[in-house]
């Protein structure tokens, strides 16, 4: 049955995917990547960045799991009718089976009244007078929610998203943040993303201060975490303001264990595979925190040997490290997901890229992952960051390990010839964090609206979406 999504309009390329994660979370899904997980449409006329989009689930059950997990939703519901003027919003709600309508319009129900209007904010006087011209739906009482903007529906509701979640984990209220905290909105996302729930085991490699460990363990995850640097995971900032503490903050499970690793020289033995059901990361890319990798520069350029630290100053001792690309970076991760995830286990990681390249075509790619969702999330008008999320679909073997590594070569091709393109017109983090160039003029506006965002040449895509959406 089609139901109608309300979105809240933020985090646009989150929308879709979120609800289709949730769906198959919940058990049901017609397919792998978007646009194939569930059926999709939407009013005609309407621009993709539209909060209002059909979509087919099997039944009302899942339609109210679904919404009332989401964080991206404002509500979902069973459409009576929709027109763009009052006397085709009568016919269509008159015309809607009497089966489906007659159980709310039975003198024992009881039924409450909220006008919304997207873009627009009515007075008292105008919702009342809302209420009054659409008196011909029989209720036993009078009134009923109708929604008029340039389309209207009369819908019945079948669940909306609790966000006081959102507002539990925010960062602000959070006893230990680094400077690389997961916003607790996109770290929620991402657990759905991954298909997190109760009993699952999901790792992050680069876990810092956990606001990404919190997220699942608050779907009822175990979790286990990594970090090179030896004083976020052991030390934080005392005995009551580090990762531990986070988790007791909001009584939630502890994780499993949390090691000094580094992801460029994984500590897991050769025989240990498929153990977690997930992993989720924000692997370093050099905005805020450049990666690091152990060795130490003298080391990695063979001026100097390897040494064992003697026991006495194991304890306090930090490792030399040295800088850690982000093509590297990405392979190991690869290749670490790939021996460690389950067969149907998801690897969800953020991966930045030029707005004109938040494509399939330009990410990595390995042979035992099939891409099942990428969400873009605008910083500037010419970087984003953009939320991949992966499942794995083939078994590792040395042979997928070969073809994975000749994958990353021809990655690392690509990127390379990116980074002198950025090195032309100024660094990365100028770029991101530089000023907003200006909107883009009327004409492309309705270009963008009679062609779809996304089908847009790069110098025409809308700009107006800005930093948070």
């Amino acid at each position: 049955m089609w139901y109608l999504c309300y979105f809240l309009h933020r985090l646009l390329d989150y929308r879709l995917p979120e609800i289709e994660a949730l769906a198959k979370l919940h058990g049901y899904s017609d397919g792998d990547k978007v646009g194939q997980g569930l059926q999709w449409k939407q009013a005609p006329d309407h621009h993709p960045d539209s909060p209002f989009y059909y979509v087919n689930l099997p039944n009302e059950g899942i339609a109210r799991k679904v919404a009332t997990q989401s964080l991206l939703l404002k509500g979902m519901y069973e459409v009576w009718g929709e027109g763009c003027t009052h006397e085709e919003l009568k016919e269509a709600v008159e015309h809607y089976p009497e089966e489906y309508k007659a159980p709310y319009l039975a003198e024992d129900t009881t039924f409450k009244i909220v006008i919304d209007c997207f873009g627009k904010i009515l007075t008292f006087n105008e919702q009342s007078a809302r209420i009054e011209s659409v008196s011909y739906v029989p209720f036993k009482q009078n009134g009923l929610p109708p929604l008029a903007a340039k389309r209207m529906y009369f819908a019945r509701e079948i669940g909306c998203s609790d966000r006081s979640v959102v507002a539990k984990y925010e960062l602000s209220r959070r006893k230990y943040l680094g400077p690389t905290a997961m916003d607790a909105e996109i770290a929620l996302l991402m657990a759905h993303q991954a298909l997190v729930k109760p009993g699952k085991l999901v790792y992050d490699p680069f876990v810092g201060t956990g606001s990404i460990l919190v997220a699942a363990a608050h779907y009822g995850a175990f979790t286990m975490g990594a970090d090179i640097d030896i004083r976020v995971v052991r030390d934080g900032k005392g005995p009551n303001c580090n990762v531990w503490s986070n988790f007791k903050q909001y009584n939630l499970g502890e994780p499993l264990g949390l090691i000094r690793a580094d992801n460029n020289s994984p500590p897991w033995r050769s025989d240990v595979c498929e153990i977690f059901d997930a992993i989720i990361c924000d692997p370093p890319y050099g905005v805020r925190a450049g990666g690091r990798k152990s060795g130490g520069r003298k080391m990695l350029n063979g001026k100097r040997d390897a040494y064992v630290i003697p026991e006495e100053m194991r304890k306090d001792h930090i490792p030399s490290t040295a800088p850690y690309t982000l093509v590297e970076c990405v392979h190991d991760l690869f290749d670490m997901a790939a021996r460690l995830l389950v067969m149907g286990g998801r690897l969800v990681y953020f991966f930045p890229a030029a707005r004109e390249d938040c494509s399939e075509s330009h990410f990595p790619k390995h042979p035992c992952f099939t891409l099942i969702a990428n969400s873009e999330q605008i910083l500037s008008t010419r970087w984003s960051r953009c939320l991949i999320t992966m499942e794995k679909s083939a078994k590792y073997t040395e042979e997928m390990a070969m073809e994975a590594h000749q994958k990353h070569l021809d990655f690392k091709d690509n990127h390379t010839q990116l980074l002198e393109e950025t090195r032309e017109k100024g660094s990365l983090h100028s770029l991101v964090f530089g000023p907003t160039e200006a909107l883009v003029g009327e004409s492309q506006n309705l270009l963008a609206a009679s062609v779809g965002i996304n089908q847009l040449p790069p110098e025409v895509r809308a700009k107006y979406r800005g930093k948070y959406v």
